[in-house]
């Protein structure tokens, strides 16, 4: 047995010892709202498998990025390129099979590459919903695998709030700060919040520095909106500006070594700038609700070999429409009508070509009925049409010649394709805080423009990728069952699903002959499927009056092309395991037989020891590599004050991979170069709120 599994063993029998420790009855915690566009529900009414991120979650964890937030969800894991470059991958589908919505509207931040992240901060942001499973028939395509909705800060009381944060990790050298000030009257408001990060490469836990795996950031978001009677809207602006290095492994023989504080952007890297504006109106209509959004995204991303020279240089523009109506049919039947259109623009100004110039358009129609015969069933129905159309151009690339002409295997082209989708759920409470729910639902999507179009040779993944016009729709079904239940103390949940997909969209390596050395790789489609589940258990305990909360959760998931071999990229099977004791200090000067709660304390300490065991994954797809088990152990720490006049101070101390474990997660793009994920890591967070 190694190391791990003692370590494994070692926790699992402090936690069976500690719940025989003294207990109370009270339960674990409300679990909160969600607030999914096109879908607003409870938790337990429907058969949706939502889960939701909250702010104190992306406060305590000290996450690097929203992928890496993300990833303490069960079922969700982070495909990266370093610490910076990383995209979520859910149920093993990731990229263009993954919907984001940002400020209400669908989000597309060009990744059809591996490494291209999803590349969001997780500043300003006040909850993060994520759906388990296809959800087509209200997002169009894309929605395959899951959506991940970012919900922004907005005020919730009348006055004014002025915030700081300062986050320092102790392995990159690197900082994240922010400011943020937010005012309301009760009518009006408005928001605006600034920040900035920057880091130096990353030390991997044999004290490794993997070079130019530096990053930097600049951020800017404003906001307002107003409430009234029958009309509400919510306006939103987001400017981001990233550096993210190249990580390769020829860097070690060709790369300048720098030094270990350096933030130089020489040597290879991308440039990403990004717009976003969005606004949600909400209209209160005589017998129903309407939700009209609008907005336009603007994407350029560029990149630099390392020649000081911008090579590729794409321009992504988007405009975005929702309309969403909800009435209620009777007491019992609430029906919901789905509209949304966009329209994309993909313009090239560099000398290199990766994929052609070329438009995109989607429209989608979707019908939604929720029936409610009584308070212990919801059963929720729908069905829509979705329709998109790609149009290539002959582009030229400056100075060089062009790519897509008579001369090359690519041509301009045209498609259209539409696809149709349904679901069908029933989510049921037979006793109080019990839920049962199953859902079978469909999924679609598109071809993006690099699987139809691309023909060159990409530098983040040194292979010449050639795409196929000729490809079809993906389409998938799904099913998934899940059981809740809390009694007092003890909340459970488990899940499962099994989710089939026609005309699986995967790059294959040909025999092909190479390129000035680089291997040919073409997209290739089979049917496909992917099944597993997660299961999480959480216990609450109080010890002289002081809290403890344990934490265990289990996720596995296997995908499979027809043929029998393996899908890539699949995230091997995970446990989690920790424990959270909170602590009250400088209690309120209020009688004593009042002093029965934490919320009479001025301050809040929690202590919080994690460990995370990844089983080693053996399956690996053709052309990946298998990975060994291994274990991290973290700790965070925390300390919140609470003032007479609501103001805070939180202070946090999270140290990652406390035990410097050198190790190399199965969805790592840089293992394949012989580099490792990052060594430990402790990040120090201040935060401090004024209210008024």
């Amino acid at each position: 047995m190694n190391w791990s599994r003692y370590c494994l063993w070692i926790v699992a029998v402090c936690m069976a010892q500690m719940a025989f420790a003294q207990t109370d009855t009270s339960k674990v915690y409300e679990l909160p709202a969600v607030s999914v566009t096109g879908l607003e529900n409870s938790h337990d009414h429907t058969s949706i498998n939502i889960q939701s991120l909250s702010l104190y979650s992306l406060e305590t964890k000290s996450p690097y990025n929203l992928s890496d937030a993300l990833a303490k969800i069960p079922g969700i894991s982070q495909m990266n390129t370093g610490n910076a470059i990383s995209k979520p991958v859910i149920r093993g589908l990731y990229g263009n099979r993954i919907l984001v919505l940002l400020s209400g509207l669908r989000f597309d931040n060009q990744q059809f590459q591996d490494e291209h992240g999803l590349g969001l901060s997780q500043i300003g942001i006040q909850q993060v919903d994520v759906v388990k499973g296809p959800a087509s028939i209200l997002y169009g395509t894309d929605a395959m695998g899951g959506v991940i909705n970012v919900i922004e800060e907005t005020p919730s009381a009348k006055g004014s709030n002025l915030d700081a944060n300062v986050r320092l990790y102790s392995n990159t050298l690197g900082t994240l700060t922010d400011v943020g000030y937010i005012k309301s009257n009760g009518k009006t408001w408005y928001r605006i919040r600034g920040g900035v990060e920057n880091h130096a490469d990353y030390a991997d836990g044999n004290n490794t520095r993997v070079l130019n795996s530096r990053n930097s950031g600049y951020y800017l978001k404003l906001g307002g909106g107003f409430n009234h009677r029958k009309w509400s809207q919510n306006n939103s602006y987001n400017f981001s500006y990233n550096r993210y290095g190249f990580i390769l492994d020829s860097l070690t023989r060709l790369y300048v070594n720098n030094g270990r504080y350096s933030r130089s952007m020489e040597g290879p890297h991308h440039n990403v700038m990004l717009n976003v504006f969005s606004s949600i109106n909400s209209f209160k209509l005589r017998k129903s609700d309407l939700k009209v959004t609008i907005g336009s995204q603007s994407n350029k991303r560029a990149e630099d070999e390392g020649s000081g020279e911008i090579s590729l240089n794409m321009h992504l523009l988007s405009i975005l429409e929702n309309a969403k109506w909800e009435k209620q049919l009777t007491k019992k039947t609430s029906l919901i009508v789905n509209q949304q259109f966009t329209y994309e623009n993909n313009t090239n100004y560099g000398k290199r070509i990766l994929i052609p110039d070329a438009h995109m358009l989607e429209g989608n129609l979707a019908a939604f009925i929720r029936y409610k015969p009584n308070w212990q069933t919801t059963i929720e129905a729908g069905a829509g049409y979705n329709y998109k159309q790609i149009q290539t151009y002959k582009t030229k690339m400056l100075n060089i010649g062009s790519i897509n002409t008579p001369d090359t295997t690519m041509r301009p082209f045209s498609i259209g394709r539409q696809s149709y989708n349904a679901m069908l759920g029933i989510s049921y409470i037979p006793a109080d805080r019990v839920t049962l729910k199953a859902n079978v639902s469909t999924g679609n999507r598109a071809p993006n423009l690099a699987e139809l179009s691309s023909n060159g040779l990409h530098e983040g993944t040194y292979r010449v990728e050639v795409g196929t016009p000729s490809l079809k729709m993906e389409q998938n079904i799904n099913s998934d069952v899940s059981f809740e239940m809390e009694r007092g103390r003890f909340y459970f949940t488990a899940s499962a699903f099994y989710n089939h997909i026609n005309n699986y969209i995967y790059l294959a390596k040909t025999n092909e002959p190479a390129w000035y050395g680089f291997d040919r790789y073409r997209y290739m489609q089979q049917n496909a499927a992917l099944y597993g589940g997660e299961i999480r258990l959480m216990e609450k305990f109080t010890i002289r009056g002081h809290n403890i909360y344990l934490n265990q959760n289990y996720s596995q998931v296997e995908g499979r092309l027809n043929d029998g071999s393996y899908l890539p990229f699949m995230p091997a099977n995970k446990l989690h395991l920790s424990a959270t004791y909170n602590i009250g200090v400088n209690p309120h000067n209020v009688p004593q037989e009042d002093q029965t709660t934490l919320i009479h304390y001025r301050g809040t300490i929690y202590i919080e020891p994690e460990l995370e065991y990844i089983l080693a994954q053996n399956k690996p797809a053709n052309f990946e590599t298998a990975t060994v088990d291994f274990a991290l152990v973290n700790l965070h720490l925390g300390y919140r004050y609470n003032s007479k006049n609501d103001n805070t101070t939180f202070i946090t101390l999270t140290c990652r991979n406390l035990l410097n474990k050198a190790y190399a997660d199965h969805l790592s793009r840089l293992k394949y170069y012989g580099f490792n994920n990052q060594g430990i890591n402790i990040i120090l967070t201040v935060k401090t709120n004024l209210h008024k």
